[in-house]
């Protein structure tokens, strides 16, 4: 990159040649050779110049290379004219003029971004294409410049792999130096566009002139060393970029905690001086600087092995010079292209330019290239391999899979940390393998290898200081008249004191740096400040923070930044309640009236089915019926008790009384708890259950001071008071243990914030408060500031509110019920499938037989129906039958 000297001038003598001037008829020069002998090429650059000095190598190695390939322009020989553009836009602007008169087809060049911008009129004039090997400026790539075809990576692709880099680090503000061209200012503007989209910023644009002086660089970096963000990008030219880094180290500001960050000016400069003096090596160390990604191919090695061969060669070899190498192949290949298709090298008059007056400018030499239009076509759709990787342009004349190296100037040379492409982002795999892969430029697949910063540390710098101009943080404190626990005046030389203060004060230590701040109170001390206009204050840049109890809400974080919360602050519903006196009937409140009616009738249904189970083998279950009934309900209620004195004999009653006992168990558990707390707690002198139940603009009253809460509680609506107070969660609390528990919050939070502490945009103090924030609460600290401002001995928020809510209901038990009436049910059907299997094997006759046996009156059995031989058969004991059994088998066997 080259300095920009007579800038004005250039343009008056770019606009002369375009001045209307008399029409010269000339014949048109046209040759009709279809492959003329020699097609010669313009290169225009820097000769003496970093950059300039690898090209020239780089060029004439590469013009013997085509020359030396038949097959590439078939027998026509490829001749370059070197131009020197001396770091002079307007001697840039003659030596193009003097190259297009010597009829050259294209030119190479130039390096620099501003002369680019100038001689592309010219070029666009006569229809030259100028193919720039150095030339990175983003704009270049606009329709305004149509004859510019670049075979390098436009800034605007390192410039998003050093966003990508910052935001990987997760710095929220940066400091850009730059140089103040073309170059310089286009490719921080991207910068700062692409940072937008990440929510960091620029917080300085410190420009340098094109031709400074160690003094004024070292004002300017004593003046950025005073800010906060200790992170620089630096985006300057070559030749001069070094100073930088020089005047940096004198400050002290190569040191632990600064980050630098370098575009490709720096790699280029250490390529070209390779090795690089101790004294250059020293003042770089720890910075990161990007370079141009090209593939380790056995071209490109053997490419570097013949280079380190040539004789008086005046410089390493950059990235540059191989971008210079493949532009004369470009060239070289599009010409070709464009005489096989039968094009001509021919150039016709421009009727527009000539001398008058009796200048001696020569004006009328200039002609345009009458194939011009067709061989830029060409140059756009050739594509080939060269030493910089895949050759070849997209819509918008760019080369294809921008990729660029990320290097860590450590020691006495560099180390590759990871590689850059808009494909992938950042990650630790050459960009050509990625490529394999489906694109991915998420956040969570971004990776680089360690850095080592300045300092010779691998502890990744915060990224920012207080600004060292000894004015500390203007911190808002709202001043307090209620609830002066929170946040207050003080009284002495303290400002505020407080929970909040105390919180703020112990997370500040945490920090592994001061921070000077002081305590402004807002409000008159009369009334409550309004917390809005404190929040806007921050915004507005009145404060730098506010501390105190900040609630967090949507509104507010649209303008400025949060800490992490350190309290939960929800709204809730407070309501009066008053003590229960128990009640000649209070025993009968633990169950609803469903409850007891299912619960009874559970107790007759298990005596019932009991007692059919017992009645065959049990005679604790047999005789009178009226004596078999007081039977079954005596068993019945005194399972409650557990005090049956029956006994069961049968498989399927022991199951079934098993279970439910155990029901038993649980009911009588649940009802003595139940009737304990109902007898014990306070209850809601309201039917108020929540936030539904307050839901009425009309019925809204504002209360200015949180002293009138209790009294206006008292009251109660229908006295002009209120039946409930909504307020945030500390608060309440407060007032719970000040009324001493006669009230009492209703319902949940029906809200979910917190308390935190309010910070300008991006202000990187908040994120760092935010991991104290956390460690205190971890450690315990946040507890043990909450016990010195508040009582231990609070009114429990989760206290039962309501009569009801103590009550039992069926549904908390229609689980227990439904697996004893499942049981009962599957005992009943065994215990009767069993009877009629038993029943069935026995006939009439058997039965009477039987009956005969035993001295019983058989003649009704006769005169019965089958379905009350059945219940005869059940009613039987079970020895009866088993004695039928073998009866009938004896009979058998005499037979």
């Amino acid at each position: 990159m080259c300095h920009l000297h007579q800038m004005g001038l250039s343009f008056v003598l770019v606009f002369c040649c375009f001045l209307p001037l008399e029409v010269v008829g000339q014949d048109q020069n046209t040759s009709h050779q279809s492959r003329p002998s020699v097609v010669t090429v313009g290169a225009l650059f820097t000769l003496e110049s970093v950059i300039g000095r690898a090209a020239k190598t780089a060029i004439q190695v590469a013009v013997e290379d085509v020359n030396a390939d038949s097959s590439v322009l078939n027998g026509t020989r490829f001749d370059v004219v070197l131009g020197d553009t001396n770091c002079s836009g307007f001697l840039g602007t003659i030596g193009a003029l003097q190259l297009i008169e010597k009829e050259v087809v294209a030119v190479i060049g130039p390096q620099s971004s501003g002369i680019a911008h100038v001689i592309s009129h010219v070029v666009n004039e006569l229809r030259i294409p100028l193919v720039s090997f150095a030339a990175t400026d983003p704009t270049l790539s606009a329709l305004q410049y149509p004859f510019i075809v670049r075979t390098t990576q436009s800034d605007y692709f390192q410039m998003q792999a050093v966003a990508d880099f910052v935001g990987y680090n997760g710095w929220r503000e940066i400091i850009a130096i730059f140089v103040d061209d073309d170059y310089g200012r286009s490719g921080i503007s991207v910068l700062g566009d692409v940072l937008a989209k990440k929510r960091t910023k620029i917080a300085y644009k410190a420009a340098l002139p094109v031709s400074t002086t160690l003094s004024t660089l070292n004002d300017l970096l004593v003046a950025v060393n005073l800010m906060e963000s200790r992170v620089y990008v630096v985006h300057v030219n070559p030749d001069s970029g070094l100073n930088v880094f020089s005047v940096a180290k004198t400050l002290g500001m190569m040191e632990k905690g600064y980050t630098w960050i370098a575009t490709d000016w720096l790699t280029t400069i250490l390529d070209s001086i390779d090795p690089a003096p101790a004294e250059t090596m020293n003042s770089v160390q720890g910075v990161v600087s990007f370079q141009h990604h090209t593939p380790d191919t056995d071209r490109k090695k053997q490419f570097i092995s013949r280079w380190s061969d040539l004789a008086n060669i005046s410089s390493g070899l950059n990235s540059y010079g191989l971008y210079a190498y493949d532009s004369v192949w470009l060239v070289a290949l599009a010409i070709n292209n464009f005489l096989t298709e039968g094009g001509l090298i021919s150039f016709s008059n421009d009727s527009s330019l000539h001398d008058r007056n009796g200048s001696k400018l020569h004006l009328a030499a200039l002609r345009d290239f009458v194939g011009g239009q067709a061989l830029l076509g060409k140059l756009l759709v050739t594509n080939f391999t060269g030493l910089t990787g895949e050759i070849r342009f997209n819509s918008e004349k760019n080369l294809i899979n921008p990729a660029y190296d990320v290097i860590n100037i450590v020691g006495t040379g560099s180390q590759r940390v990871g590689f850059w492409s808009n494909y992938s982002g950042l990650s630790v795999t050459a960009p050509e393998i990625l490529y394999q892969k489906p694109e991915n430029t998420s956040s969570s697949n971004q990776k680089l290898n360690s850095v080592i910063w300045p300092g010779d540390t691998t502890t990744k710098p915060r990224g920012w200081v207080f600004p060292n101009n000894g004015k500390p943080l203007r911190i808002g404190v709202p001043n307090r008249v209620s609830y002066k626990s929170f946040v207050a005046k003080a009284q002495g030389p303290e400002v505020a004191k407080g929970f909040c203060i105390d919180v703020f004060d112990a997370a500040v230590r945490l920090l592994p740096y001061a921070v000077p701040h002081q305590f402004i109170l807002f409000g008159n001390g009369i009334d409550n400040p309004k917390y809005d206009d404190l929040v806007n204050m921050v915004a507005e840049n009145k404060f730098d923070a506010v501390v105190g109890d900040i609630t967090i809400v949507t509104n507010r974080t649209r303008i400025v930044d949060f800490t992490q919360p350190y309290i939960e602050s929800g709204l809730v519903v407070v309501a009066p309640v008053k003590q229960t006196h128990s009640g000649a009937w209070t025993f009968l409140m633990p169950f609803t009236i469903e409850m007891w009616l299912v619960t009874g009738a559970s107790f007759l249904f298990v005596g019932a089915v009991v007692w059919i189970l017992e009645h065959r083998v049990n005679t604790d279950f047999r005789g009178p019926p009226s004596q078999q009934l007081v039977t079954m309900l005596w068993f019945s209620f005194s399972t409650m008790f557990f005090a049956h004195r029956e006994n069961t004999t049968s498989t399927l009653g022991r199951s079934i009384l098993i279970i439910w006992l155990f029901v038993v168990l649980i009911i009588n558990s649940s009802y003595t708890a139940s009737l304990t707390s109902i007898l014990t707690v306070q209850q809601l002198s309201s039917r108020i259950e929540g936030i539904d139940s307050l839901i009425s603009k009309s019925r809204i009253k504002f209360i200015e001071h949180p002293d009138q809460y209790a009294e206006v509680l008292q009251l109660g609506p229908k006295r002009g008071g209120v039946a409930a107070i909504v307020d945030e969660l500390p608060y309440v609390e407060l007032f719970l243990t000040a009324s001493k528990c006669k009230f009492k919050i209703v319902g949940q939070e029906f809200t979910k914030s917190g308390w935190g502490f309010a910070f300008q945009r991006d202000s990187p103090l908040a994120l760092d408060l935010s991991t104290s924030i956390l460690t205190l609460s971890e450690n315990g600290d946040l507890q043990r500031i909450n016990d010195k401002w508040f009582s231990r001995g609070g009114c429990s928020s989760a206290q039962v509110d309501q009569i009801d809510t103590n009550r039992l209901k069926l549904e908390s038990f229609w689980g227990l019920f439904l697996v004893c009436g499942v049981a009962f049910c599957i005992a009943l059907i065994v215990f009767f499938v069993r009877v009629i299997c038993q029943f069935s094997k026995y006939s009439p006759h058997d039965i009477e037989r039987e009956d005969n046996i035993q001295g019983r009156d058989s003649s009704r059995s006769s005169r019965s129906t089958s379905l009350k031989k059945l219940f005869e058969f059940v009613d039987r004991k079970e020895s009866e039958v088993k004695n039928m059994n073998r009866s009938k088998s004896d009979d058998k066997r005499i037979k």
